[in-house]
């Protein structure tokens, strides 16, 4: 549970960064955005999505981390 939480915070840190270092960059990248279609969202997902699996797969494989 702890590893979760700690996941967690890491993952909001991570996020926080763009919003704090350049926020109008930010409003417009997110203007641009909110333009893109739905499947072209959905599909970006989904290899993010797959890329994360991909990397706790390796971490767990391998002795590396």
């Amino acid at each position: 549970m702890k590893l979760l939480i700690l996941l967690v915070g890491m993952v909001l840190i991570l996020e926080g960064i763009p919003y704090v270092a350049a926020p109008e960059a930010m409003r417009e990248w997110l203007k641009k955005l909110s333009e893109v279609s739905s499947s072209q969202l959905r599909s970006f997902g989904l290899v993010a999505m797959a890329a994360g699996l991909f990397i706790c797969w390796v971490a767990q494989r391998s002795g590396l981390f």
